[in-house]
């Protein structure tokens, strides 16, 4: 497995080719991602790193997880995911996860929590047909019977019935990096992500599709300075 992000969706626009054509995408925030800690098998038995995004106040961790983050000299983060690997010399020398593990073009799987929409009938839950309007049947929204008059004589489990819709841990594979941004430490990804707006989302390579070899083992050049006005005048 690869090293994936974790970020948050600041919502959808769209961007143009040269040729004319929208592309509908969704802009990610994966400005604040740290490495926590790396794991390796000699010591844990297994090799992989955690990721942490979004810094929050110490007060509001448990005991144990502020303990965990002031031991790794972290701040103190609202969302930790771990990534394994498949041996130590994969383990990445850099502490700040950015930008540079994806490219342009790349296809990366979106893993989040859809929308709640609260207590739904069956026909919006599982796309029941419904009953007929007419003649007074008074069951138009209903989902009929669920169980036999006879033997077994009783409700099968996982029924399809009204319940909570929605607020699911869903994955989207195979969803295209369209562009990057490094001034605003965005990703523009191609199709609609799982999730409103705020939610965190993680974004890992797609397992389905090869994408480039992530090289992390050296520090990453820190980003050159942008040029003023005054400075390009000179």
């Amino acid at each position: 497995m690869s090293i994936g992000l974790i970020g948050k969706k600041l919502g959808m626009t769209r961007i143009f080719t040269e040729d004319g054509e929208a592309i509908a995408v969704t802009v990610i925030d994966v400005s604040d991602n740290v490495f926590v800690q790396k794991k390796t098998q000699e010591k844990d038995g297994y090799t992989a790193v955690q990721v942490a995004f979004d810094d929050q106040k110490e007060s509001r961790l448990n005991q144990p997880d502020a303990g965990h983050f002031k031991a790794h000299g972290t701040k103190a983060k609202r969302f930790v995911r771990e990534f394994r690997l498949e041996s130590d010399e994969q383990l990445p020398e850099i502490d700040h996860p950015g930008l540079d593990l994806f490219e342009e073009g790349q296809w990366v799987d979106i893993i989040g929590t859809s929308k709640g929409k609260g207590f739904q009938g069956v026909m919006r839950r599982y796309n029941f047909q419904g009953q007929r309007m007419t003649h007074g049947s008074m069951m138009h929204r209903r989902p009929g019977a669920i169980a036999a008059g006879s033997t077994p004589g009783r409700v099968w489990k996982n029924q399809k019935m009204p319940g909570q819709h929605g607020n699911f841990h869903k994955t989207i594979q195979n969803l295209k990096i369209v562009r990057k941004r490094p001034e605003d430490n965005v990703l523009l990804i191609s199709g609609a992500v799982p999730g409103a707006k705020g939610g965190y989302v993680i974004i890992r390579p797609a397992k389905k599709k090869e994408g480039p070899v992530q090289d992390l083992s050296q520090k990453a050049a820190p980003a050159p300075a942008a040029e003023t006005p005054e400075a390009a005048a000179e």
